[in-house]
């Protein structure tokens, strides 16, 4: 076997389909983002303007949260040391879990390295605290919610997209005995839509499921405490486990559940990916826990105004030009290119001449055929920064000769 054969075929399988994907080296000008510093492979250096990040509201940088991570390293040193089941449990990790279980009103919080892992974990785990257990699954949940469910042993149901009638069809086909989960999110990343969370919840009721909502990009962003989207609507309390993460709105690291305290212990005391993992740093929680506390007070409410503000804005200005924006009312906004190769080029080109930085979004991520730019606009993107990427965006789509609607939406 040439298995060094095998690899080039792989990659130049991806090169191919224009879905190869390149990673440029940046560095984050503390206090200055969305600006940053592109060093070149030649080792010169460009600045250039962040329009792909998932740090939404700028909190990576915003004092408080400096300032509570300088004094967890500087009282404990850099790493966690251990395992939380072994020396990894601080009085960090424990304020943060505090922190986030009365966010969301539940009794108890569990922290993760990654939401990623918080989704994988506890969900490859569930079928061992409730044996028989059959979980519905939204066709569009996460690589990670897949995943878990994937690897659990359990039965499992793929509903259609935000379908309500198609979920209810599959919950009346089993046994009405058997124990069953519905998995779902709030806020579907790629095309920025909401799942239907009251109708999931009736529908709990009335066939006797627990719920799970994975709010990774809603966790900061929405609800008067930034608690997400069930918060927003006034729904948490229907939820029984909440996925969040602490490295998008919270701007550090980080994934957790919030549940009641024995769902909580539960899965602390069967998930290996909790048990064998290394916690985070003290000063990575302590970071986290400044982030979540500030996100609940009237200043985090005027930066999520400000969040939404930006995003329509954007989303108004884009749709102006005709270009084929996907609206669903979120802060996240798709532009669909529909062809991977024009995706990249377009995302070199306004990389290249322009100094914006945005990544093509390709399959697997999203369908062939919806290949896109996916923006994420933030409160410190001002009028100059958008100026430039609207500026940029028509004059691009233009020499690229693609197509413009009078109004996209």
């Amino acid at each position: 076997m040439d298995y060094a054969a095998k690899l080039d075929q792989a990659l130049d399988r991806l090169h191919d389909e224009g879905r190869y994907r390149t990673f440029i080296d940046i560095e984050r000008k503390m206090g200055q983002f969305p600006h940053a510093t592109w060093r070149r492979p030649d080792g010169s250096e460009t600045p250039i303007t962040v329009w792909c990040g998932n740090d939404y509201l700028g909190m990576g940088q915003h004092p408080a949260v400096l300032e509570a991570m300088h004094e967890a390293i500087d009282a404990t040193g850099a790493g966690s040391g251990g395992t939380r089941n072994i020396s990894g449990t601080t009085v960090y990790h424990k304020r943060l879990e505090a922190e986030l279980a009365d966010l969301h009103g539940k009794e108890s919080a569990l922290l993760f390295t990654s939401a990623y892992i918080a989704n994988d974990a506890t969900l490859s785990t569930l079928p061992k605290l409730f044996p028989g257990l059959i979980i519905y699954s939204d066709e569009l949940n996460h690589a990670s919610m897949i995943e878990g469910i994937r690897r659990n042993g359990g039965s499992k149901r793929v509903f259609k997209h935000n379908d309500v009638e198609d979920l209810r069809a599959k919950l009346a086909a089993d046994d009405p005995a058997a124990p069953k989960l519905i998995a779902f999110e709030s806020i579907y990343s790629m095309d920025g839509d909401f799942g239907p969370i009251e109708a999931i919840c009736d529908l709990a009721d009335e066939f006797g499921a627990l719920t799970y909502i994975d709010e990774v990009h809603a966790v900061g962003m929405y609800g008067p405490r930034g608690a997400g989207v069930a918060e927003r609507d006034r729904l948490m309390h229907r939820i029984d486990i909440i996925n969040g993460t602490l490295a998008k709105a919270y701007g550090v690291m980080g994934g957790y559940i919030a549940a009641s305290d024995k769902m909580c212990d539960a899965v602390r005391s069967y998930a290996p990916g909790f048990i064998f993992t290394t916690s985070l740093p003290p000063a990575v929680a302590a970071g986290a826990a400044a982030s979540v506390a500030f996100l609940k007070t009237a200043e985090g409410q005027a930066l999520r105004e400000r969040h939404q503000t930006q995003a329509g804005i954007l989303k108004l200005r884009l749709k102006g030009m005709g270009l084929p924006i996907i609206d669903h009312g979120s802060h996240i906004v798709p532009v669909i290119v529909g062809d991977p190769v024009h995706t990249k080029q377009l995302s070199d080109m306004l990389l290249e001449g322009f100094g914006i930085y945005v990544q093509p979004i390709n399959f697997p991520t999203v369908p062939r055929g919806t290949e896109r730019l996916r923006f994420t606009p933030s409160p410190v993107h001002g009028p100059r920064e958008m100026d430039q990427l609207v500026q940029a965006m028509d004059e691009l789509w233009s020499h690229c000769a693609l197509n413009r609607a009078e109004m996209a939406g």
